[in-house]
């Protein structure tokens, strides 16, 4: 079970990476850049799921709450990259 438990994380990095390369190819002026800024639900996100592997080894329990913690925090909509989906006339 610990190895459907490292997905997550691994997700989680491969998306932050993903961020970072985006960012740097549109470069730290763009409106992703902006958007995005310091991310920091996502380095929380990454911390949790960490803790939630080690935790695992302790008690399955405790990685189960961390993960579903995880997901709930991201149920809430980002507002930093609503506006940038917003068609108006401008």
């Amino acid at each position: 079970m610990l190895h459907l438990r490292g997905k997550c994380g691994f997700a989680a990095n491969s998306y932050y990476i993903l961020q970072k390369v985006i960012v740097a190819y549109e470069g730290k002026d763009s409106a992703i850049a902006k958007a995005v800024g310091r991310d920091i639900k996502g380095k929380i996100s990454i911390v949790l799921y960490v803790l939630g592997i080690i935790g695992a080894l302790i008690h399955p329990w405790i990685a189960y709450g961390l993960f579903v913690f995880v997901a709930l925090m991201w149920i809430v909509p980002d507002r930093r990259l609503a506006p940038m989906f917003q068609h108006g006339d401008e």
